[in-house]
């Protein structure tokens, strides 16, 4: 077999640094397997940003925003019925309409939001007020959103892997912003080496995991977050109270696929107390820290 080298693509999507590591037989096989790959990252950027005017998203939200319909292309669809799933398995906690929430939140400002300000928000707020049966999305209240954070960099993940493999690569791995999928162990056969941070010490790991294959994502409030008193305020935010979650620090989940992972360390954190057993029920690989500094799930064993 002709001897494989390594090969390191660093770039910037979806907000986040991000990298393609891979073996290949040529750095041309290496560069066009890592090319189509992030070009399809951006691609799916380009499509689900809520930033972009220009996006796909920001169409449909248009549309949400007088209570209208739309018919949506087979990709989209399949997202849905993903975050519909996530819905229905979370007890309405995985909801992608309360991304409304961050006109309230302003992380950057180091304020805390009034009552009043999330009160009128949540009137907007709930997968169940949306109509959705493939390929039609209706708004059945004007002024809703959708907003697949949470699910689509998670997507593309599991894409650009597979994307990877297609193109001939049978050892390496992605890494959009730390939501990881494996397409195969070095070419020696050894596992990757994957730290996971601590959420309160800077450079601080939780646990070092060591991977041949599978996907990684974690959840946490250590990304963003407001301190006031003593008190941290992260980015995950209950769609049923618009506030955020107040008990766990950070959740890792292992699943087959990076969506399968990033859903539910979502809803690990959403569940707040109840976390620990909704993910021990859920059988996947894991591992969870609370606000106390409590640790636990199958990995920290």
């Amino acid at each position: 077999m002709a001897h494989l080298k390594y090969y390191h693509y660093d770039f910037k999507a979806m907000g986040s640094p991000c990298s393609i590591q891979l073996y290949a037989g040529s750095a041309k096989k290496a560069k066009r397997a890592a090319k189509i790959a992030m070009d399809d990252v951006h691609r799916l950027e380009a499509k689900y940003s809520r930033y972009r005017t220009d996006s796909y998203l920001s169409e449909i939200n248009r549309i949400a925003t007088q209570g209208g319909h739309i018919r949506v292309d087979n990709e989209t669809a399949g997202l849905l019925d993903y975050a519909d799933t996530c819905y229905q398995q979370s007890d309405s906690l995985f909801d992608i309409t309360s991304g409304i929430l961050r006109r309230a939140w302003d992380f950057k400002s180091g304020a805390i939001p009034a009552q009043e300000a999330i009160a009128s928000l949540l009137e907007k707020i709930g997968w169940h007020k949306i109509n959705w049966q493939r390929p039609l999305l209706a708004f059945t209240v004007p002024g809703m959103e959708i907003d697949f954070g949470g699910i689509v960099k998670e997507y593309a993940v599991d894409r650009a892997a597979s994307l990877c493999r297609d193109a001939g690569i049978r050892h390496g791995i992605v890494n959009l912003g730390g939501d990881i999928k494996i397409i195969g162990p070095h070419d020696d056969g050894s596992p990757w080496r994957i730290a996971i941070r601590h959420p309160r010490n800077p450079g601080g790991l939780l646990q070092t995991l060591l991977l041949h294959s599978g996907a990684l994502a974690s959840s946490g409030d250590y990304e963003r977050c407001i301190a006031l008193n003593g008190v941290r305020y992260g980015h995950v935010l209950n769609p049923k109270t618009g506030w955020p979650v107040n008990y766990m620090a950070a959740v890792s989940v292992i699943g087959e696929f990076c969506v399968v992972a990033g859903s539910a360390s979502t809803i690990g954190m959403l569940k707040g107390e109840e976390g620990p057993e909704w993910l021990s029920a859920l059988g996947l690989p894991h591992l969870w820290i609370n606000v106390q500094g409590e640790s636990g799930g199958s990995l920290m064993d």
